[in-house]
């Protein structure tokens, strides 16, 4: 690829105008290019600057910010020299960008119809008459079925797959040279996300558009880019092509982030951790900026910021083990893999903490003035599943399987329609708030937004202690602020953070926080609804690495609710796959995920990118969505979907078929 279509040089965007405080340089000099019909992916921690250049690149920068220096040239016209008249014609035209949520970029009282027709009214030229046909034409070529009918429907209507989907169809309106995708799957599940790829790889090869692909998902990036570039604290620290940064990473930030993947492989002992968090960009620096994390820090490191050196064509990296007179040997005797001891394994049990049998959850459907029951959701529709102490369940499937549903249902934070949910053989069905108020004090949940489960206006002390007075575990002020200071020294924070306000921490701290807040009451068991999907892989490591520590040492239990598979295969003992309000396999860990025997769990696993070329699946294409739990489809439900379906799983739901090594799946192929 010779023809470049993007080249910047020395961009350097700063946020802020206040006089008493330093303006944050948020992108510092950065040099990118890229070439038409390639996606180039952008990596790093969040505060590291991605979407900051995205936003530089469409001149979208926030009110206080502004380019301080710096060459856009798209197609040989400089952007930062255009009027903003004149730069309306080019974005949403010659270049695009996909925002990371769809659900707040969309309007929510506007048609998915109206909302792309704006779009082709101002970028394609379209007499109105013609807009509605290319609107269709649109929402035919991102493959969203039915395009006549969800023209007319609302962004609330949508699966979040669809209103991805919408989101790219608004930006081919302008047939954009330049596509900017900003964590495009990062809240999609695997199948979902690989429909999402697959759309953006399939129009590259028909447009031949350029990608720009900011993401944290190394699986992502090694499965879809053609070369890269790692971000940290607002400078670029290292570009490559994508096989030569997997098969040797070159800058030591980059190489922790690799450790930091989980996976099966890693099951024995410790995720490696980058320690501290990326500098706030509103200071001056001296010598390397990732020096205080870096676990291959020199002196120099600390005093003299070290220079760009090209390793090959293409590839370069900013550190001092690479400057010259330091031999390059040195960044690659150090291992990947850093040694480790093991951790102790959890004594075993013999009875069950938990035991769920059939468990519902539907809610009614009503309509009318008079609210009349005309159907059922049913959102859980008869789980069965148990749980020993000092074990983690897994529990996985696509948005909308019921998995949250089943937590809340078994925590009685919404009442079950049917089923049993017994706990050391006490049925908790049933139980009304004051019956089922003993049991608080042992069941706990993680929410999955931790920002969203804590008060602000509280502070970080008062909400971690208020389950210590709420079940009257520490009647004094004093003991609940020793022991608040206890369990913040536990999930290794410092206990000064108890007289802050939960706006004042980063989202793995926040996390952090609402692990401290379950512990506080000394639970046996935890459900984690997705308690690392929306953090960095270092963040992540850290939070798996304090859960499984404290599983150790505690003994704790673990309903782990996720999509992400490679957590399930490092953190998880068993593992149960749902698909619409039922488990259809379930079974030890290392059986699923190596030997999937359901062909929704075959089709869930080959759909998870992978790093390692070698351990790729041939991706299995599911068709259309998930239908709805309103109305399921007779027989198997996941037959509509199903490669492998034969007239048969259209009958009468298929039964459990026990196999030799602890599973339980439900399909009548089973034994083919």
């Amino acid at each position: 690829m010779t023809d470049i279509l993007l080249e910047v040089q020395g961009l350097t965007t700063r946020i802020g105008t206040a006089v008493d405080a330093p303006p944050a340089l948020v992108v510092d000099g950065l040099d990118l290019t890229l070439y038409r019909g390639e996606t180039f992916a952008l990596l790093g921690e969040s505060g590291c600057g991605k979407s900051m250049t995205a936003l530089s690149l469409m001149r979208l920068l926030p009110p206080g910010g502004r380019i301080a220096a710096g060459s856009v040239r798209l197609s040989d016209i400089d952007l930062l020299r255009l009027t903003e008249s004149q730069m309306r014609g080019w974005r949403g035209g010659r270049m695009a960008m996909i925002f990371q949520e769809p659900q707040t970029s969309l309007n929510p009282v506007l048609t998915v119809g109206e909302q792309i027709g704006e779009a082709v009214r101002t970028h394609d030229g379209h007499p109105r008459r013609l807009v509605e046909d290319r609107v269709l034409e649109l929402l035919d070529s991102v493959g969203i079925p039915d395009p006549v009918r969800r023209l007319h429907e609302y962004p609330h209507q949508l699966s979040g797959g669809m209103k991805q989907r919408v989101m790219i169809a608004m930006a081919l309106a302008g047939d954009p040279e330049l596509l900017i995708a900003d964590e495009p799957t990062t809240a999609l599940d695997v199948t979902i996300q690989a429909q999402v790829l697959r759309l953006l790889k399939d129009l590259q090869r028909t447009t031949d558009m350029a990608v720009l692909l900011i993401t944290h998902d190394l699986g992502v990036v090694a499965e879809t880019a053609e070369r890269l570039a790692v971000m940290y604290a607002g400078e670029i620290v290292e570009t490559a092509s994508v096989a030569e940064f997997f098969a040797a990473p070159s800058h030591p930030y980059s190489r922790r982030l690799m450790e930091s993947l989980p996976g099966a492989d890693k099951r024995a002992g410790r995720l490696a951790v980058i320690p501290g968090r990326v500098p706030p960009l509103d200071q001056p620096f001296v010598g390397c900026r990732f020096a205080p994390r870096c676990n291959e820090v020199l002196a120099v490191c600390h005093t003299d910021t070290p220079a760009w050196t090209d390793l090959a064509a293409g590839r370069g990296v900013r550190c001092h083990l690479w400057s010259e007179g330091v031999p390059p040997a040195l960044a690659s005797t150090r291992p990947i893999h850093p040694e480790v001891p093991p951790p102790p394994t959890s004594p075993a049990t013999v009875a069950d903490l938990l035991k769920v049998e059939d468990l519902a959850v539907h809610f009614p459907i009503q309509r009318g003035v008079f609210r009349r029951v005309v159907g059922q959701v049913r959102a859980v529709d008869g789980v069965s599943l148990n749980l020993p102490a000092g074990r983690t369940l897994a529990l996985v499937g696509e948005s909308g399987c019921g998995k949250t549903t089943v937590g809340k249902g078994i925590l009685q934070l919404i009442p079950p329609t049917g089923g049993s949910v017994r706990y050391l053989d006490r049925e908790l069905r049933g139980l009304g708030h004051r019956r089922m108020r003993p049991f608080r004090k042992d069941l706990q949940i993680i929410f999955q937004d931790p920002f969203a489960s804590m008060n602000p206006r509280m502070l970080v002390g008062d909400i971690i202690g208020e389950g210590l007075q709420a079940l009257r575990i520490a009647r004094t002020r004093v003991g609940r602020l020793a022991r608040v200071a206890e369990l913040l020294d536990l999930v290794g924070m410092s206990p000064e953070a108890a007289e802050r306000y939960p706006h004042e921490f980063s989202g793995g701290q926040r996390q952090r926080l609402c692990i401290a807040r379950a512990l506080a009451v000394e639970p046996k068991l935890i459900v984690c609804d997705e308690p690392t999907s929306a953090l960095d892989v270092s963040v992540q490591a850290q939070i798996l690495n304090l859960l499984k520590d404290l599983q150790d040492r505690l003994g704790l239990a673990y309903l782990f609710i996720t999509h992400n598979i490679s957590v399930v295969a490092y953190l998880a003992h068993e593992v149960a796959v749902m698909y619409l309000g039922r488990v259809v396999e379930r079974g030890p860990v290392d059986q699923v995920l190596d030997d999937p025997r359901h062909p929704y769990t075959r089709a869930l696993l080959s759909a998870v990118p992978v790093v390692d070329p070698a351990n790729r699946r041939q991706i299995i294409r599911l068709e259309g969505d998930m239908p709805s739990p309103a109305n399921p489809p007779s027989g198997c439900y996941f037959h509509p979907r199903c490669p492998e379906a034969i007239e048969a799983c259209s009958r009468d739901y298929p039964g459990e078929t026990r196999l030799g090594d602890g599973r339980v799946v439900h399909c009548i192929r089973v034994g083919d």
